[in-house]
C-alpha cells in the first residue's frame, strides 16, 4: 500500500492536471495518441513479442519492416493500438462483461477469431509458469463478481481498487489468450474513467517490478505492490503532461543532471522514485530544463 503523503501528492498532481486540461483537451489527446506506440510496444513485449519500439512505430505508421516478422505480431500491434485509441472515446465507460468481451474481440481479431470476444469454456485450461488459471466453468461468475465488487467501490482508494482488479483478473486468466494485454488495457480504461491519463507498464523492468507482484498476490492475496507500482507510473504520466503543457524546454535527464551538478545515478534514482518530475519518452528519462531540485 502507499502512504498518505503519496496519496496527497497524486491528488495535488491530479488537481494541477485537471486545471491545465481546461482548454487543452485536444493537446492532451494528442499526447496520449503520440505515446500509443510506446504503450503498445511495452505491453506486447511483456508478452514476449519480438517487435522493437522502432518496429512498432513503423507498423502503426503504415510502413513495412526490413526484416520478416510473424504476421501475428503485426496484428497484435495494430489491434492493441486500435483498442488503446478507442479508450479515449469511451468516456466514463462503466466496466461490465459486455464491454470486456467487446474489447477482447478487438484485441484478437485476425489473430484467433475462434477465441476472440469470449471467455474460456469446457476444457480450455490455461497455465502461466506454475500458475493455473481458474476452472473454465467458473470464469464468467468470477469475472462478474470482480466487476460488481469494483463498481460497488468496495475498496475505497481508487489505485487500490484498480490494483486489486488487475491482480484478480490476471489470477483468473479468463481468456484463452490475451489476458495480460487485456488486463493492462482495463487498467487504463479505469484510470481514464476517473479523469487520469493512462500509464505504461515498462517491459524492461517486468521481471523485477511486475511479474513478482503476481507471485506475491497468488500466495498472499496482498496487492499493495501493484498499488505502489501504479502510483509511480501514474505520477510519471501526470508529470509528463504537466511538463509538456508548462515547460519552456524539455531535455534529457542526463543533460539536466550535468547542468545542475547532480550525479547521473542520483538523478536516475530520483526519477524512478518520482521525487523529481521526470518522465520517459521513447524509453529515455526527460525533464523540464528549468526544474530546480531541492537539496
Amino acid at each position: 500500500m502507499i502512504n498518505q503523503t503519496t496519496k496527497d501528492k497524486i491528488q495535488a498532481l491530479h488537481l494541477q492536471y485537471l486545471n491545465l486540461a481546461k482548454g487543452n483537451e485536444s493537446v492532451l489527446k494528442e499526447i496520449t495518441l503520440a505515446e500509443i506506440p510506446e504503450l503498445v510496444y511495452n505491453s506486447n513485449a511483456i508478452e514476449n513479442s519480438t517487435l522493437s519500439l522502432e518496429d512498432t512505430e513503423k507498423i502503426l505508421a503504415g510502413g513495412s519492416l526490413a526484416r520478416k516478422v510473424n504476421v501475428r505480431e503485426v496484428y497484435e500491434a495494430k489491434n492493441l493500438a486500435k483498442l488503446t485509441e478507442s479508450l479515449l472515446e469511451k468516456n466514463k465507460s462503466r466496466i461490465n462483461i459486455k464491454l470486456i468481451l467487446s474489447l477482447h474481440k478487438t484485441l484478437l481479431t485476425n489473430i484467433d477469431d475462434n477465441i476472440a470476444g469470449r471467455f474460456r469454456v469446457g476444457k480450455e485450461w490455461v497455465r502461466v509458469g506454475n500458475h493455473l488459471g481458474a476452472n473454465p466453468q467458473f470464469v464468467p461468475t468470477l469475472i462478474q463478481e470482480l466487476v460488481d465488487s469494483y463498481n460497488q467501490n468496495k475498496i475505497s482508494y481508487f489505485l487500490d481498487a484498480v490494483s486489486h482488479f488487475h491482480a484478480e483478473f490476471e489470477t483468473i486468466h479468463p481468456f484463452v489468450d490475451g489476458n495480460g494485454r487485456m488486463g493492462r488495457v482495463l487498467i487504463n480504461l479505469q484510470l481514464i474513467n476517473l479523469g487520469f491519463p493512462p500509464i505504461i507498464i515498462q517491459n524492461k523492468s517486468k521481471h523485477t517490478e511486475y511479474y513478482t507482484l503476481f507471485t506475491q498476490y497468488q500466495s498472499t492475496f496482498k496487492f499493495g505492490g501493484f498499488t505502489e507500482l501504479f502510483a509511480l507510473l501514474l505520477q510519471e504520466s501526470l508529470h509528463k503532461r504537466i511538463s509538456i503543457l508548462t515547460a519552456k524546454k524539455i531535455i534529457p535527464l542526463a543533460l539536466w543532471a550535468s547542468q545542475k551538478g547532480v550525479k547521473p545515478n542520483v538523478a536516475a534514482n530520483k526519477a524512478k522514485r518520482q521525487t523529481i518530475p521526470a518522465f520517459r519518452l521513447r524509453e529515455k528519462w526527460m525533464i523540464a530544463e528549468e526544474f530546480t531540485s531541492r537539496k
